[in-house]
């Protein structure tokens, strides 16, 4: 697997550099594709050649990457709008955005200790995964695992928000 990856490596890289433009977001990319390359590793059939099989990663993990930014872009931008609107709110709107805030702080209160710290630096404090990762003295893929469980965690449970901010709008 070693050579399978400093063979690779730099190609896989520089196809989600020329895609993405974020030297970041690239790394990361890559360290995803070459860790569900070994964890997939004995369930996995190439048909192709190997090279071909990364390539077409590649592309598969930008596009979810733009995908879920365009999804967190959509969110903010719902968010920004209940936040900007907030002082020219009805009262029935301010105490409506009240207790949603209180209802996101209440689902956050029952992450586990360390998955909420991850979720609050990673959203509220706006940090990265590397400054987090850092910070906490975890691994990048540890940052990425507690903020992937936490936000699904905190999909389901606040589901009914974003139907509640659709009525605000």
């Amino acid at each position: 697997m070693e050579k399978i990856y400093h063979k690779h490596w730099e190609g896989v890289f520089d196809a989600a550099f020329k895609r993405i433009g974020d030297e970041d977001i690239a790394q990361d990319i890559t360290q995803e594709i070459f860790i569900s390359l070994w964890e997939n590793r004995e369930q996995l059939h190439v048909e192709r050649s190997l090279a071909a099989y990364l390539h077409g990663a590649v592309k598969y993990r930008v596009i979810n990457h733009f995908r879920s930014l365009a999804i967190r872009e959509e969110h903010s931008t719902v968010f920004a709008s209940l936040i900007t609107d907030r002082d020219m709110a009805t009262p029935d709107t301010r105490l409506l955005l009240h207790e949603m805030n209180t209802e996101v702080d209440a689902a956050l209160a029952e992450l586990p200790e360390k998955m909420r710290l991850v979720i609050s630096m990673s959203r509220r404090q706006e940090k990265s995964v590397k400054e987090i990762a850092t910070e906490l003295d975890i691994s990048v893929q540890t940052v990425k695992n507690h903020i992937t469980a936490g936000m699904k965690i905190l999909r389901k449970n606040l589901s009914y928000i974003l139907f509640l901010a659709f009525l605000l709008s």
